[in-house]
Parts: C-alpha cells; sequence; structure tokens
C-alpha cells in the first residue's frame, strides 16, 4: 500500500523581519500560534528570502528557480506605478501544477503579485481556487490598490471581483479555515498556501477605520506605529490559530506539513535584529527570515537547524515530500531540505547569490563568507562572527573576497541580464532618516 501523501499548509507574512515572532526574539509581544509550529517542529536560524522585494522572491518560492531565470523575476517588484504586461508564465511548471500531477488540490488565499488577467493569475498556475489580490499591497479594510476614493478594488474569489467587508487579514483566516475544512472532507491530499498582506503598510491594525479613510496614498510615510505594527504581527497570528485549530478539528494536523516564513526581510518598523539593512537591501536585514516547519512523526521537534535555507528550497522539499519530482526541463536551484532536518541529518554545505537593480546591489555566501556590493562600495563578511556587517575583511582575506567575485560573475553569466525596463525601488534620505546621504537613482 502506498504511503498517504502529505497535506500541505504554507503560511507565508509579508515584510515580516527576522526578530518579528517571539521565537525568533520579538521581546515586546508574543505570536503563540507561529511558536507554536516552531514548538512542534524545526526552526532554521539561517534562512534567506531569494530577493529583498516581494515580486522576486514569490517567483522563486514558486518554481524553486533563481528568479532571474524568468523576465517576471526581474520586477522588483511588479509596479502600478510603471505597469508592464508582464507575469508568471502559466506554462511554466510551479508547486501547486506539479502537486496536481501527484493528485493535489490547492488554493491560493491571499496575495498573488505574479501578474494581472486576462494572461496571468493563480488559476492560470496551477491552483484550483484562488481568493485574495492581484497587486502588491490593499488596503486593509477597503481592500483597494489605491486610496479611498479610487476605483481600485482588489479582491477576488476565483478569476471574479468581489466586494466584501471585514479587516483583510481575518477574511484571509476565515477563507482557510472554509477551505481547510472543504478539502479534509474531500479525502485528497491538498496545498493551501496562506499569503497574508500583514504586516505589509498600509499600517493598519484591527479598529484603524479612520486611518484608511484618511490615506491618499498607501505608502504613507506620516503613519504607523510600534503599537500599530505589533497590533497587526498579533492579529496574523490570531489567525494562524484558527487555521490550525481547523486543521486539528477536521482531523488531519498529523498528516499535515505546516510551514511558516516571510517573502523578505522586513520594512520600516521591523524588528531585523541581530542584522542591518531592511526590505530593498541585500544587507543581511533585508534578506534574512523566520522559518519554521512542522510535519509530526516524520522531522523533530522542538529543534533550531543552522541549515542555511533559501525560499526556492521549499519547492523541492514539498515535491519531495509529496512522493513526486520536479520537470526535468525546469531543475530547480533550491535543495531538498527533508534530509537535513530529519533525525541526525547534518547540514549542508550553500553557495547562494543575489542581485538587486537599485543601487547596484550584488551579494553571494559560501559557508560563513558573505560577499555585498552596494553602490561602489564592496565588502567581505563572516557573517555567523559578524551578523551585523561591520568588519570589511576584503583586504585581510583577499583571496576569500576574489573567490567570492569570481564566483558572483560566473552565477550571474547564466541568469537574464537586467532589464532596462524593469521597475526598481529603493529607500532615500528622503524617505527614512536612518537612510541620510542614499539619494534617489536618476
Amino acid at each position: 500500500m502506498a504511503p498517504l501523501k502529505p497535506n500541505i499548509l504554507f503560511i507565508l507574512a509579508d515584510d515580516l523581519g527576522y526578530a518579528d515572532v517571539s521565537c525568533y526574539g520579538r521581546r515586546d509581544f508574543s505570536t503563540p500560534n507561529i511558536d507554536r509550529i516552531a514548538a512542534e517542529g524545526v526552526r532554521f536560524t539561517q534562512a534567506y528570502a531569494n530577493s529583498a522585494v516581494c515580486t522576486a522572491s514569490r517567483v522563486a518560492l514558486i518554481t524553486g528557480r533563481y528568479q532571474y531565470r524568468l523576465a517576471v523575476g526581474l520586477e522588483e517588484p511588479l509596479s502600478t506605478r510603471a505597469p508592464r504586461q508582464i507575469g508568471l508564465p502559466p506554462d511554466h511548471p510551479t508547486l501547486p501544477s506539479m502537486l496536481k500531477g501527484a493528485g493535489y488540490q490547492s488554493a491560493l488565499i491571499g496575495k498573488w503579485h505574479l501578474g494581472a488577467l486576462p494572461d496571468f493569475g493563480p488559476l492560470q498556475s496551477g491552483y484550483d481556487d484562488f481568493y485574495g489580490f492581484r497587486s502588491g499591497a490593499v488596503d486593509y479594510f477597503t481592500h483597494k490598490s489605491g486610496p479611498p476614493g479610487t476605483d481600485t478594488e482588489d479582491l477576488w474569489d476565483g478569476d471574479v471581483r468581489v466586494h466584501q467587508t471585514g479587516y483583510l487579514t481575518d477574511l484571509l483566516g476565515s477563507r482557510a479555515v472554509a477551505v481547510i475544512d472543504t478539502y479534509a472532507r474531500s479525502g485528497r491530499p491538498f496545498l493551501v498556501s496562506l499569503h497574508f498582506n500583514a504586516p505589509h503598510w498600509p499600517w493598519e491594525a484591527p479598529g484603524d477605520e479612520a486611518e484608511s479613510r484618511r490615506l491618499t496614498s498607501l505608502f504613507h510615510y506620516d503613519g504607523g506605529t510600534q503599537r500599530t505594527y505589533q497590533r497587526m504581527i498579533q492579529q496574523m497570528d490570531l489567525q494562524i490559530g484558527r487555521v490550525l485549530q481547523a486543521l486539528d478539528a477536521s482531523g488531519v494536523a498529523e498528516s499535515t506539513i505546516v510551514i511558516f516564513t516571510s517573502d523578505n526581510g522586513g520594512e520600516r518598523y521591523a524588528d531585523t535584529w541581530p542584522f542591518t539593512g531592511r526590505k530593498t537591501e541585500l544587507l543581511e536585514g533585508g534578506l534574512r527570515i523566520p522559518a519554521v516547519i512542522r510535519w509530526p512523526g516524520h522531522i523533530p521537534r522542538n529543534t533550531a537547524s543552522e541549515q542555511v535555507t533559501i525560499g526556492m528550497d521549499w519547492f523541492p522539499t514539498l515535491l519531495a515530500a509529496a512522493g513526486t519530482a520536479p520537470d526535468p526541463a525546469f531543475p530547480p536551484d533550491g535543495i531538498d531540505l527533508l534530509p537535513c532536518v530529519s533525525q541526525g541529518g547534518a547540514p549542508v554545505p550553500r553557495k547562494l547569490f543575489w542581485r538587486y537593480k537599485y543601487n547596484d546591489q550584488q551579494a553571494a555566501r559560501d559557508g560563513d563568507w558573505k560577499y555585498l556590493k552596494i553602490l561602489d562600495n564592496t565588502f567581505l563578511f563572516d557573517v555567523a562572527q559578524d551578523p551585523m556587517e561591520r568588519a570589511n575583511l576584503k583586504e585581510r582575506s583577499k583571496d576569500v573576497y576574489d573567490r567570492l567575485v569570481a564566483q558572483w560573475n560566473e552565477w550571474n553569466s547564466g541568469m537574464l541580464p537586467l532589464d532596462p525596463q524593469s521597475f526598481t525601488g529603493g529607500f532615500t534620505g528622503a524617505l527614512l532618516a536612518d537612510h541620510f546621504g542614499v539619494k534617489a537613482n536618476d
């Protein structure tokens, strides 16, 4: 008799900093439901995002490959400020499409941000069901991608735009509970991708309808507080608790893999300790993320793993857990993490690479060494001993520096070249006071 295929619940936060949940060190509030996943599974201490921004990192998550292999992965991110008819090609293998071939049903609940209708969308890329929004961000109360007076409502049920009232984090949690109940009763294995927009701007917690009405831009650099940000995360954690309870109530918790992570490093109000930098930057704070996995009976409980991981690893990991394999025409750049987190599994050495168009950023990690370039400034850090990236060792260890630069150039030669028309963005001194001296790119 063939072993039962595990269900998969993949929970993704948006712009969550490394230390924004209590099991990673947040000191001023707790996230008991995310902590529960970690306590019942493995917590990765060296997890990276594929990019410091959302569209690019989500391309890697859904394909298992460096995002720079696809034109949509060059967008940092897809932007309504510079609209282009570009997206994830529907014929490209994805996690839901590959799992569908293994008998899975699947739903995306929450953020897509990989291309607009009519050419691109979750249903076009392998998901059976979709409830959420297609753009990069929406207001938590109006569900619009623009200010209150604009005709930009962006809440969808399948390929049909819908109007509903409610705080979006709560709506996404409720839909996930309903989908899990339906899927569990079907008897078929399932993938539920629950991609919250929390704690991405606009900075609105439950009860902040007045702030929603005030906004003239969702970016609102005149808004938000630490307390608001805290409440946004806590509300997401509350909904995660409801979803975990749904697994318990449906009797499928023991046969379900649960993953929680973030799409990239934290933004304005995030806690990225012990790292510096944030979203849009290849400093550790822009790339390092929380990542926990629970699979009862298959991986140890309450364990921390020092395995270096990256977002595109989840694709081959989950296909292996489901007993299937990637399309040989599209071999993954990520690795299967299951041997690394099984009892006695030893960490596997990794070489990882990044680039980011804004400020001409480049980065590579090989072992504990990290090469970093921002504008004309270049660095070599030992990020194990120096996670804040303070001691530039490029002259003291010139052989290592030269080796990593050569490795980065060799890797980059196999990726798509930078696209002059692709969107990119980052923070300047006019936007964030701690970025004084950083000027907008021409």
